[in-house]
């Protein structure tokens, strides 16, 4: 088993249900760590054979990205959800971090953890 950590990936959505949150994009930043079965790639050297987390963070972006959610909960669940479809995925945690979501916090953040 090994696991690939994806950090600080910063993305802009509609996070929120109070009425200043309405309609405005704000910065989240997802902590991802995917844990996968290895394919050899790490003996080979070959990408090819290596699980590709450019394309993974890619597909996040596209999944979350722009669009609206009213909790953390969700954009934390659909993304885990999306990785842990990949058939060499094993288990996945997600950690959504909205900065300034509080007044005297630096941020508030929501982890999920799911394993097949």
């Amino acid at each position: 088993m090994a696991v690939i950590t994806i950090k600080n990936l910063l993305l802009r959505a509609e996070a929120g249900f109070n009425p200043h949150e309405i309609g405005k994009m704000q910065d989240l930043r997802l902590n991802i760590s995917i844990e996968y079965d290895l394919s050899g790639e790490e003996l080979s050297d070959n990408p090819e054979e290596a699980l590709d987390y450019r394309t993974l963070s890619k597909e996040i972006i596209e999944l979350i990205d722009g669009k609206k959610f009213m909790l953390l909960e969700k954009v934390a669940s659909d993304a885990a959800r999306h990785l842990l479809a990949k058939e060499r995925v094993k288990a996945v945690t997600v950690e959504v971090d909205k900065p300034h979501a509080l007044r005297f916090a630096k941020s508030v953040s929501f982890t999920i953890s799911l394993i097949k």
